[in-house]
């Protein structure tokens, strides 16, 4: 894939998390698709594979329908691209066993994809989780 193929392809699946375009998945995600999540977040639901990814982002937007990612960056060197991006959403619905509470989150990411036969094969994803959690409680992030 071209660079601006890539990145265009990354775009695309911040744009199926943005809008929980589930039956997008496989235009961007390849069947066998692997997520590395960090380890703090111990065992949690499989994100890997269609249904994985389709899961996830179901849960997700369940519990902040108004999520979004923006991104900040994107660098692409031969099969990975790397991106920095925002994500935002309000909890209005049940997320990790805690009822909503209304609170508007803001969360930096950062991630490394990688990329086979013009799907997203595999991805390793950091977030802020300091930042997430104190705002899930409604702490001021100062």
């Amino acid at each position: 894939m071209t660079r601006d193929e890539t990145r265009k392809l990354i775009e695309r699946l911040h744009a199926i998390w943005s809008v929980g375009d589930l039956a997008a998945i496989p235009e961007v995600y390849a069947s066998d698709f692997v997520a590395h999540m960090p380890k703090g977040w111990g065992k949690t639901e499989s994100r890997d594979g269609h249904d994985g990814i389709a899961r996830a982002i179901a849960r997700l937007r369940a519990g902040f329908p108004d999520w979004h990612e923006h991104i900040e960056d994107i660098l692409v060197d031969g099969d990975k691209a790397a991106v920095r991006y925002v994500s935002t959403g309000t909890h209005l619905g049940d997320f990790g066993g805690r009822a909503a509470t209304g609170h508007r989150l803001s969360v930096d990411e950062l991630s490394i994809f990688r990329i086979a036969d013009g799907r997203v094969a595999e991805q390793w994803c950091l977030n802020d989780d300091l930042a997430f959690g104190k705002q899930m409680r409604g702490e001021s992030l100062d």
